[in-house]
C-alpha cells in the first residue's frame, strides 16, 4: 500500500508538470507540429536516463525508483519508459527484440488509436 501511495504522489507531480509545460508552450491544435508533446517526451527520455543511471550507480532504495520513474516520469510521459526499455534491450544485445519492440509499439499503438477513433464514429 505504501508503494501505491508513493507512485500516486509522484504521478500527480509528473502530470502537473506536464500540464504546466503545456500552459507555457501551448497545446497542439492538430494542424501544427505538436511541440509540447515532443518536448515533454524528449525531456522525459533524458530524465529517465539520468535517473536510471544515478539509481544504478548509487544503489538507491527501490522506493526512490518507484517515486521518480514510475510516479513522476510515468505521470509526465510514458514515452520515457518506452525509450529506456528499448535502450536496455539494445545494451543487452537483444537487438531483434529491441527493434520488434519499437515497431510493434509504434505501429500497433497508432493502429489502436485509429481503431478507437473509428469505434466512436
Amino acid at each position: 500500500m505504501k508503494a501505491l501511495l508513493i507512485v500516486f504522489l509522484g504521478g500527480g507531480l509528473g502530470s502537473s508538470l506536464r500540464y504546466l509545460i503545456s500552459l507555457f508552450i501551448g497545446k497542439s491544435d492538430g494542424i501544427h507540429f505538436p511541440t509540447t508533446t515532443f518536448i515533454v517526451n524528449v525531456l522525459g527520455c533524458f530524465c529517465i536516463g539520468l535517473v536510471v543511471g544515478l539509481l544504478n550507480k548509487f544503489k538507491v532504495n527501490e522506493v526512490y525508483a518507484l517515486f521518480l520513474i514510475t510516479g513522476i516520469l510515468g505521470g509526465f510521459t510514458t514515452f520515457s519508459s518506452f525509450a529506456i526499455e528499448f535502450v536496455q534491450l539494445w545494451k543487452n544485445n537483444q537487438t531483434t527484440l529491441a527493434l520488434l519492440y519499437v515497431l510493434f509499439t509504434n505501429f500497433v499503438g497508432i493502429a489502436f488509436a485509429a481503431f478507437g477513433l473509428y469505434c466512436i464514429k
